[in-house]
């Protein structure tokens, strides 16, 4: 299906410039009362959250990473975490749209040079939505990529071609950044690896641009709102101060996947608390079961167990997410091989307790609600497809064996987006 008079992409007004991390957070909890705010009719309708993405720019959010030299607010990730948690408390969907922005924002302040990060973080203090083109349906696995970067024949920058799946939040990005493989390269371009083997690339590219087209083609049972869609990438025109180098980001300790973790970590965190408020309100209404004897649902004492694991399960989550955000917030003031390595088996941890509560939590919520939870007019089935289909972005297996290798033998994880 091409893509829909809805998505279209309107500049956004002048926004405030947010100047440290409790503005940030204030800012993240009042937008997420708003957005939770008929979260469940644009769930059960599809209907793309327009207005609330361009809320999101108007509200300052989306330049709070901007390093302080550039005119940010430099927040912390312990508060980039909990502004996420906070948003996907209302809708997980819509709080996943600006996972990418700050991903490869993070990309730029640690591999791009002077003059892109000048033009690239005023975008993003202007409120410009950075979306991802990333991933893709083919390869072996979802580190191979086939869109090429190839020089021009006339040596007039470079030619990008391609497609890209799961590029979340695509269809109201103002930017697309692509990765892709250096395709015959000369020598010395940028993300050639040392030993000249072509190496890969981020591509900041305007949404715009001529040869790029996308498709609102999601059809997950999940996170049905995220604006994401196929981005078809034509023979498009590219010069070398779009590029960012890739590859090297992962040559020394870094922080890099760790920082993209812990942010779905935080949207499972998010997801979970949601659930479980649904289940309270809930329960208020539940009637009780006849044998427990009670005038109340919430005084039975079996569904009251039930709450109490689900509670300790959701506030085990959020406390493995602060240790987590703070072990990347300590390992990045001074990255070195062990500090990076406990940042990212902290955030390993906090990603499966996440995931875990997450399933559970929006799993029992019907459980503790009875009967009639289950009515489609409610739509509380979105917790559950929304935390079904998050979670598996990047599979918990992976991650427990990496814990378990750290714990008996010292080995450290590897390098790459994923942990």
């Amino acid at each position: 299906m091409s893509e829909q008079p809805s998505a279209l992409v309107t500049e956004p007004p002048p926004v405030p410039v947010l100047r440290g991390d409790d503005e940030a957070v204030a800012v993240a909890r009042e937008l997420a009362r708003r957005f939770a705010v008929g979260a469940g009719g644009r769930d059960a309708g599809r209907v793309l959250p327009r207005e609330q993405v361009d809320e999101l720019s108007a509200s300052g959010l989306l330049g709070i990473s901007v390093p302080a030299r550039f005119g940010g607010a430099d927040v912390s990730v312990a508060t980039l975490t909990e502004v996420f948690r906070s948003l996907a408390t209302a809708d997980a969907s819509l709080a996943q749209i600006p996972h990418s922005h700050f991903v490869f924002l993070d990309a730029l302040r640690r591999a791009g040079e002077e003059g892109q990060q000048r033009r690239f973080f005023a975008q993003a203090l202007a409120g410009r939505r950075f979306a991802n083109a990333q991933s893709e349906r083919g390869g072996r696995t979802i580190t191979e990529d086939a869109t090429t970067l190839r020089p021009r024949p006339d040596g007039d920058g470079y030619l990008l071609t391609g497609e890209k799946f799961y590029c979340t939040g695509a269809l109201f990005a103002h930017w697309l950044v692509v990765r892709a493989v250096l395709a015959g390269p000369p020598p010395g371009a940028p993300g050639e690896s040392p030993d000249g083997a072509p190496g890969k690339v981020l591509i900041y590219l305007r949404r715009d641009t001529p040869g790029v087209r996308v498709d609102d083609d999601w059809d997950a049972m999940g996170q049905r709102t995220t604006a994401s869609g196929t981005v078809h990438l034509d023979e498009v025109a590219v010069d070398a101060d779009q590029i960012v180098p890739f590859t090297s980001i992962f040559d020394g300790p870094t922080t890099y996947g760790a920082r993209a973790q812990v942010l779905h970590a935080a949207l499972d965190v998010g997801l979970a608390r949601g659930a479980l408020d649904a289940a309270v309100a809930q329960v208020a209404r539940a009637r009780p079961w006849f044998e427990s004897g009670v005038a109340h649902a919430s005084d039975d004492p079996l569904l009251v167990q039930q709450a109490g694991e689900l509670e300790i399960d959701v506030r085990g989550a959020q406390a493995l997410l602060r240790e987590a955000a703070v072990a990347i917030d300590t390992a990045e003031l001074d990255p070195t091989d062990e500090t990076t390595a406990r940042a990212s088996i902290a955030t390993a941890v906090a990603k499966v307790a996440g995931a875990r509560a997450a399933v559970r939590a929006a799993s029992e919520l019907f459980e503790l609600g009875g009967t009639r939870s289950a009515a489609g007019a409610l739509g509380l089935d979105r917790y559950w497809r929304d935390a079904r289909t998050h979670t598996l972005h990047d599979p918990s297996r992976w991650k427990v064996q990496h814990i378990g290798r750290w714990l008996l033998t010292g080995t450290p994880p590897p390098r790459h987006g994923q942990l």
